[in-house]
């Protein structure tokens, strides 16, 4: 039985690789905040739940941040939705995490990857200045605390040549100082079995020596429409202004029409006509009164059709997800969640390879 925890937990990639392969495992604690951003005293926060159980002082800052925020953690009952942590045992805020707590857990595996806007090319690139940026401290903090036997971060490869490489110079050290074995791989979605440009930096440390090698690739035998659902809702079809926008060629950087590798899902998609969409040739039997009354009918490559955005559900399975998954929260939610996870496949991989090496006992 694998004792795993999260950071920065997101809708649960690792949870639903561990699914998919089989391992029993347990959720010793989960982290996310919701993408909830509050002003805090987080010293003061320490001072006042220091005597509080683990259980009443993550209560305590749920309301602190429902309060403040007016807003529920989408992503957490996302989470909660679909896989089971300990009671008392998810938490909102990274910072107010003390990961001397697990000391004695014996945590087989730890995985995470804090917020990559101030890494990432389209984002603001603040990097280690930028709050979001500074989370990355308390990845490691927590790492220092609780001694997990192995644990895998992921983020941006704009993290490797941001500054200069200052940056990473930065955060290499830190990952050093950690006492672990470090290896970095540089791994795309493509490549693991799920058609989607998605280029991803991930650091696997383990407390005996890290004989990982990257793992070990497969063919891509699936193209974006295997991924499709058979009947789609009118809601999902575009007006004029969409058909006409994404099928515009000036704006390939911004919106795909009818790829057979998918765009690197981002937490925008799908909103101001921004990812992957779907052509479809009119089609009297799919094509429902209810559909034709919203969609524009139009011409796209010498066709006649309509065009669609692709549905959350299409997005989770084309970030490694099972149809069994649920979705409980709204579609710009879903699609959000989906574009900030991580490629279940590749975790399935990266875990594979660990087993092989005799790192994790699964």
């Amino acid at each position: 039985m694998i004792k795993l925890a999260t950071l920065f937990s997101g809708v649960g990639a690792i949870e639903e690789a561990l699914l998919k392969m089989h391992i029993p495992h347990e959720i010793v604690f989960a982290c996310d905040n919701g993408e909830r951003e509050i002003d805090i005293d987080i010293e003061a926060i320490k001072n006042e739940t220091k005597s509080m159980s683990v259980a009443q002082k993550n209560d305590y800052i749920a309301r602190i941040y429902e309060e403040k925020s007016k807003k529920e953690n989408l992503m957490q009952k996302q989470y909660c939705a679909n896989f089971d942590v300990r009671e008392g045992h998810f938490y909102q805020d990274v910072r107010l995490l003390d990961g001397t707590v697990y000391q004695d857990e014996k945590i087989d595996l730890l995985v995470g990857g804090s917020p990559c806007q101030s890494f990432s090319v389209i984002g603001k690139r603040g990097g280690l200045e930028d709050t979001r940026g500074t989370l990355f401290y308390d990845y490691a903090r927590i790492v220092k605390e609780c001694q997990p036997k192995v644990f895998i971060y992921e983020n941006v490869l704009g993290m490797l040549t941001h500054d200069k490489g200052r940056t990473w110079a930065t955060i290499d050290n830190v990952f050093q100082s950690l006492g672990y074995d470090i290896k970095v791989h540089k791994l795309d979605a493509k490549n693991y079995g799920i058609p989607q440009e998605r280029k991803r930096l991930f650091v696997v440390g383990t407390q005996n020596e890290n004989t990982i090698s990257t793992p070990q690739t497969v063919n891509l035998d699936t193209v974006l429409e295997n991924y499709l659902e058979d009947a789609v809702p009118a809601k999902y079809y575009l007006g004029k202004k969409g058909f006409e926008f994404v099928t515009n060629p000036i704006y390939f950087n911004r919106a795909k029409v009818n790829g057979t590798i998918m765009m690197c899902q981002k937490a925008n998609q799908q909103f101001n006509w921004n990812g992957d969409f779907r052509f479809e040739p009119l089609n009297h039997n799919r094509h429902t009164p209810e559909i034709l009354e919203r969609a524009y009918v139009g011409e796209y490559n010498g066709e006649i059709g309509v065009t669609r955005q692709l549905t959350p559900r299409e997005c989770f399975r084309l970030m490694g997800f099972n149809d069994d998954y649920k979705i409980v929260v709204n579609d710009t939610t879903a699609w959000r969640q989906a574009g900030n996870s991580i490629v279940v496949n590749v975790l399935e991989a990266i875990i594979a390879e660990l087993s092989r090496a005799r790192l994790l006992q699964c």
